[in-house]
């Protein structure tokens, strides 16, 4: 079965959905929200960062975790401008057309899960993250989903269909996304990343605008036609 892949953050939603769920979570529990912009502007490489990110859910109740998820992506539903609608309209043509769809993400299910459900995709490939025994986040990654791990997981997905890559789509607005493009027949790049933007220009790939769309007008892009 024809396959579309979507990665995410400014690609379906507007928003980079770590960093808004960890904001939504330290203003809710009235915590420091100073750590996550330091986190930012660190030297540390990106895989850094996300490992640093997650530590700081040492101790949470997975269960707890899960459901203040759905609470913070109703809200976050609920904002002005919370989807990117071309991402969004690609998404609609393809359930339409019969494919299966798979986010991956290098994002956590708190966030994927209540998305994934609510936009009918059928798969989610993700970070995922350690829990112990006494169903309590450790703070520690059991499989990271950034750059060549998202073309890894993918490859390990089209093996056991049996699809073959040519079928397939591929969305995404980040350089760090080239590997899952590179690996489809048909690329897409949503935004203005200047790398993908050059491979796109070289090879052909088209273009979508990242521009984000209000609730009601990027839902009704789903539920409707």
């Amino acid at each position: 079965m024809p396959t579309a892949f979507f990665d995410v953050d400014e690609t379906l939603m507007s928003a980079k959905t770590m960093l808004s769920f960890r904001t939504w979570w330290d203003t809710r529990s009235g915590g420091d929200t100073t750590w996550l912009q330091e986190l930012l502007h660190s030297p540390s490489d990106r895989m850094e960062k996300n490992r640093a990110y997650y530590r700081r859910f040492a101790g949470v109740p997975h269960g707890l975790f899960l459901a203040a998820g759905h609470e913070w992506y109703e809200d976050h539903r609920r904002g002005p401008a919370p989807f990117v609608v071309a991402g969004l309209r690609a998404l609609r043509r393809h359930r339409a057309a019969g494919h299966r769809i798979v986010l991956v993400s290098g994002s956590h299910r708190a966030c994927l899960d209540p998305i994934a459900r609510d936009l009918g995709v059928d798969d989610v490939l993700c970070t995922e993250l350690d829990v112990d025994e006494e169903g309590v986040l450790t703070g520690e990654i059991i499989r990271p989903m950034i750059g060549e791990a998202k073309a890894t997981a993918v490859t390990a997905v089209l093996a056991e269909s049996g699809t073959p890559p040519e079928l397939c789509f591929a969305y995404g607005d980040h350089s760090s996304d080239l590997p899952l493009l590179s690996m489809v027949g048909t690329p897409m790049v949503v935004g203005e990343d200047p790398v993908l933007l050059s491979h796109a220009r070289d090879r052909g790939w088209p273009v979508l605008p990242a521009t984000a769309g209000p609730p009601q007008g990027s839902w009704s892009l789903l539920r409707t036609g």
